[in-house]
């Protein structure tokens, strides 16, 4: 059996990728017993990839070389810009987090990192290296939401941010951005190796991160 192109991308991101799927933070989160303090920390800085994520989306509409991809790049886009970006302001509501907070809250160093590598992958106008970061972005999460418990903490700070990643209609996503990479990495393997591996450590650094507000 022929072992997929992102297959061997996620073995060469190893053991990073399963460091951060594994976090702390993931695993205080699917108990529900992360602070909110930690929370809070993490989702003013998470929040603050959405303009960078959309400007990735839209270089994926624009380099992808087929209809359908581009109608469920663009559908993809309307989710993160409604459902997602509600979610983020019931959560900031609900934790005390103000406009205010949000503003004097500086980027971390992991933040800055994706900031930069997202807007590093839409200049390229290459669909490849667009396709390699996303595809760790969606399915990094897809791969730590999955190992939720049946029972999901009462919270919804916590239940619907592991919900808004493991859900049918995001399982597909995720399996689409995974047959696109397929199809289309191969043929630049060296760049597409570069994104991926270069987001999944910043991925594990985002975790990490996210634990510095207790000094």
């Amino acid at each position: 059996m022929t072992e997929h192109f992102t297959d061997t991308l996620k073995q060469a991101s190893q053991p990073i990728w399963s460091q951060a799927v594994e976090h702390r933070f993931v695993n205080e989160l699917l108990a529900g017993t992360i602070s909110d303090k930690v929370m809070a920390g993490y989702l003013v800085q998470d929040h603050r990839f959405l303009d960078s994520f959309l400007t990735l989306l839209g270089a994926a509409i624009a380099t992808a070389d087929t209809f359908e991809a581009r109608l469920r790049f663009g559908r993809f886009a309307g989710m993160v810009s409604g459902d997602e970006n509600t979610y983020f302001l019931r959560a900031f509501e609900a934790l005390g987090v103000s406009d205010e907070d949000r503003a004097q809250t500086a980027d971390t160093v992991p933040t800055q990192g994706f900031q930069a590598i997202m807007q590093e992958a839409a200049a390229t106008r290459c669909y490849p290296a667009v396709l390699a970061v996303l595809n760790v972005a969606e399915g990094l999460y897809l791969d730590w939401a999955s190992r939720a418990p049946a029972t999901l903490p009462q919270n919804f700070v916590h239940a619907e941010w592991i919900t808004l990643h493991d859900n049918p209609d995001f399982r597909d996503f995720v399996g689409f951005l995974r047959a696109e990479l397929d199809r289309v990495g191969p043929a630049n393997a060296e760049v597409s190796r570069d994104f991926f591996l270069r987001a999944v450590a910043l991925e594990l650094a985002f975790f990490d991160a996210a634990f510095e507000v207790e000094g």
